[in-house]
């Protein structure tokens, strides 16, 4: 299981970077997924396979459907797509793709060798995560929920197109 731990923590490091240095919107969201199905399999392999379910229906689930709606809704047009079809090459699908074939097997080898995969022998129930997000970590679970409704309502605005017209000084017209 340490082997395990390991080479997903590396694989999450290596997909985070990528997101980072990626200049593709759609190619960082791609690592992304990668990344947060890495940190699953950390949860996964340290023991907690409640937490690591949470990991890939939230993050890797929920938030992205959230990501991509924002990319379609901001809708960047006819230069956009050809811009894409030209970086669209295959090879360019060779990193992601290695990244996540290393995650599958490895996630292949931690069921097949435990299939209830405790480490440490501890396993995290939905009872303690509903009364950790529900209880002292409240607050933080509301914040998140808001930042992400606020950066929707963003996103929305700037990618509106019908948006008045301003004049010469700034002001909008009516």
């Amino acid at each position: 299981m340490t082997i395990a731990f390991y080479i997903a923590a590396a694989v999450a490091v290596v997909a985070t970077a990528l997101v980072i240095i990626n200049l593709n919107v759609v190619h960082a969201l791609l690592c992304l997924v990668i990344s947060f199905l890495a940190v699953a399999i950390v949860f996964y392999a340290l023991g907690a396979p409640f937490a690591a379910a949470l990991e890939v229906i939230v993050y890797a689930g929920a938030i992205m459907v959230l990501f991509v709606f924002v990319l379609i809704m901001l809708n960047t047009g006819g230069a956009a797509i050809q811009q894409e079809r030209h970086w669209l090459t295959p090879w360019i699908w060779v990193g992601p793709v290695g990244l996540a074939a290393i995650l599958l097997g490895e996630f292949v080898y931690l069921l097949w060798r435990n299939p209830v995969a405790a480490a440490s022998g501890a396993l995290v129930e939905p009872r303690q995560v509903g009364a950790l997000l529900f209880g002292p970590y409240l607050l933080a679970v509301e914040l998140a929920s808001m930042l992400l409704l606020a950066g929707l309502v963003g996103a929305y605005h700037v990618g509106r197109t019908d948006r008045p017209a301003a004049d010469e000084r700034g002001r909008m017209e009516r």
